[in-house]
């Protein structure tokens, strides 16, 4: 099967074109990680990167043998790139995913796990639904069994 690929420079934009543009954009840019700075911290060894709404993260170098390699002149020259989803040191050709040195810290991790599954468990889902009809239907939520196998 051949799919022909289809050109969409020549494409006039237009106002709704544009909007379209826009909004697929903004979708995009939710779903990353998108840093507003970097500081080096010296005194502490670590990096803080902040986001939009003014919370930051503190990374200790040590952590971090792509970063515990570099100079101090070398992390303080270290920027955000790539619409602040990386840390980058152009001399080095270093680029660092953001989310990628949230992921090597444990601690980090099992936050966003924690927060992941409370999101995920205020998702109305059409599975939950049912399973909640189901349980009105026999007068509410089944209770939970101790371990001795009694109510």
């Amino acid at each position: 099967m051949t799919i022909q690929a289809t050109n969409g420079f020549d494409e006039e934009v237009t106002p709704e074109v544009l909007q379209r543009a826009v909004a697929l954009g903004q979708r995009h840019h939710r779903g990353s990680i998108h840093a507003q700075s970097l500081r080096y911290l010296p005194d502490t060894r670590a990096l803080m990167i902040t986001f939009g709404d003014q919370t930051a993260i503190v990374l200790p170098v040590a952590n971090y043998s792509e970063l515990s390699a570099l100079t101090e002149k070398e992390r303080q020259q270290l920027s955000l790139c790539f619409a602040g989803s990386a840390l980058c040191l152009n001399d080095q050709d270093l680029h660092v995913s953001i989310a990628g040195l949230m992921a090597m810290s444990q601690p980090l991790l099992e936050v966003a796990k924690t927060v992941t599954a409370s999101y995920n468990g205020r998702l109305r889902t059409p599975a939950k639904a049912a399973a909640s009809r189901e349980n009105g239907k026999k007068g509410g939520r089944p209770r939970s069994l101790t371990h001795s196998g009694s109510v």
